[in-house]
């Protein structure tokens, strides 16, 4: 079983700023306000989540789920 990393990189579709977040590991993030930009994120349709739309790395749950199947 791989390690889960808890953090991952959002980057703001709207102005490109990219910002390093601790996910959290008991939710999935459903919004997040960009810190240049003060746009509100959402998950793109069919994501669980913004670290899974805008994230370098997928969320804590979806790690997980990936893990499962290897």
């Amino acid at each position: 079983m791989s390690t889960i990393i808890p953090e991952s990189v959002l980057t703001c579709p709207c102005c490109g700023f990219s910002q390093p977040e601790t996910m959290p590991t008991d939710a999935c993030q459903f919004f997040y306000e960009c810190r240049n930009g003060n746009t509100l994120l959402r998950p793109k349709p069919g994501d669980c989540c913004v670290f899974c739309s805008f994230g370098s790395v997928k969320c804590p749950r979806i790690q997980a789920q990936n893990d499962c199947c290897r």
